[in-house]
């Protein structure tokens, strides 16, 4: 296909994208709407505060509509994200060898069910110990007053944060396929991606080293051995094809060479 044909074709698979993310959110801003999303995510915060009737405030009469709007298009996100599949799919499948192809689409989904265990993970059992870590500050000298944003925004960013560390497999994946890793490599590095680990579990998760150990660093040393798991697959699958490959290329037994 010419340059300029690709880039027609990007031009409109980015505009199905768009318009699959609206609608996406349009769709999720209703039921984040009518199912009152925001109670959800309030619990936690209610129950760290022993407070069942908390509320936050807020400090513009906009503010309760736009931050149902950001809940929205979150929702949209995770919605549309089988269709934004599809559209990234089927720009780049032609480039991809087949190999590559039966690893990627799986690979996707893959990652959209470790994004929604690291969220599971979060609120269920992070989240609250991290609540009831930074409520252990409070003093007699402080009354504090919850704002919507500002708190809403902490409990979503933490969120993400967990959702986005457990793609550390399809992270894995992913340089495994463009052969910039090799399962070699990761078994050699496997202290230091335990120290990196424990790091980067100190600034998510605030809390003591065995709550580190139980929400973070013990599932993504899980993650990280899963993840060499696949780039061992991936090698495999290459190891193969190329073998398959200059099979194809000997001449058949019994078969005379000319001279």
């Amino acid at each position: 296909m010419p340059f300029l044909d690709h880039l027609e074709e990007l031009r409109w698979r980015i505009l199905w994208a768009l318009l699959t993310l609206i609608l996406g959110s349009i769709i999720s801003f209703a039921l984040v709407y009518y199912f009152n999303v925001l109670e959800l995510l309030v619990e936690p915060i209610r129950d760290a505060y022993e407070n069942p009737d908390l509320k936050l405030i807020f400090l513009s009469p906009a503010d309760p509509f736009f931050v149902t709007l950001r809940l929205a298009i979150y929702g949209g996100i995770i919605l549309s994200f089988p269709i934004l599949v599809y559209q990234v799919w089927a720009f780049l499948s032609p480039a991809l060898e087949r190999e590559e192809k039966r690893a990627i689409v799986p690979a996707m989904y893959l990652g959209l069910l470790l994004f929604i265990g690291g969220v599971a993970l979060c609120y269920f059992a992070a989240l609250p110990v991290t609540l009831e870590f930074f409520k252990a500050f409070l003093s007699d000298s402080l009354e504090g007053q919850l704002e919507i944003n500002a708190t809403l925004g902490f409990v979503v960013k933490m969120l993400i944060a967990f959702g986005a560390v457990f793609e550390l497999p399809i992270v894995i994946l992913a340089l495994s396929l463009m052969g910039l890793v090799t399962p070699q490599f990761l078994r050699s590095k496997r202290r230091h991606a335990i120290v990196l680990i424990t790091v980067l579990a100190s600034f998510i998760t605030p809390g003591d080293a065995i709550t580190l150990t139980i929400m973070m660093m013990f599932p993504l040393v899980i993650l990280y051995e899963f993840g060499i798991f696949l780039s061992a697959g991936v090698y495999r699958r290459r190891a193969r094809a190329e073998t398959r490959y200059e099979s194809s290329l000997e001449p058949p037994v019994g078969s005379v060479e000319k001279k």
